[in-house]
């Protein structure tokens, strides 16, 4: 049994690298990609004889440089390289929407994005009529802040942001 057990640990390394990847997979934070090299660099070692030792130094060894050097630069490379797009309610912003009832700094409902969501206007005491064209400001919880939309296009395909809908 000891000796199956030698002759296969560079297999056991192994199968621990493919499960770590699968975590990396779930995780994308690296931390368990540079434990893959760990175990894969103390696979290599088992397979070259060398004792569990050993092979347990070199998986240190590796995963807790691969944490300290590569990692920050392999992160710092992926951050610049992904574009800072907005998302949630912070892709809403800027973008048109329509009124469907009466609109003041109170409150008042718009058609945004195809939902209808609860709106105030930005100035206290404006209002803005119901089938008005606006443009979201901000989003405050679950209010859109709107104002009326100034440039009115004529054409929607024209409009850099979403088209309305009517």
């Amino acid at each position: 049994m000891a000796e199956f057990f030698r002759e296969t640990q560079w297999f056991l390394w192994v199968a621990g690298a493919l499960v770590l990847g699968l975590l990396e997979l779930t995780s994308l934070d690296l931390v368990f990609g540079m434990l893959v090299l760990g175990a894969l660099a103390a696979g290599g070692t088992a397979a070259l004889g060398f004792s569990f030792v050993v092979q347990a130094l070199v998986f240190t060894g590796v995963s807790v440089l691969g944490l300290v050097v590569v990692r920050p630069y392999v992160k710092r490379a992926a951050d610049r390289s992904v574009p800072d797009a907005p998302t949630n309610a912070d892709a809403l912003t800027g973008r048109r929407a329509l009124t469907l009832t009466e609109v003041d700094d109170r409150g008042g409902q718009v058609k945004l994005s195809g939902e209808t969501w609860s709106a105030r206007t930005t100035e206290r005491g404006a209002r803005i009529a119901a089938d008005t064209d606006v443009v979201v400001v901000r989003i405050d919880g679950a209010t859109a802040l709107v104002r009326t939309d100034r440039t009115q296009h004529a054409d929607p395909s024209t409009d850099p942001t979403e088209p309305m809908e009517r």
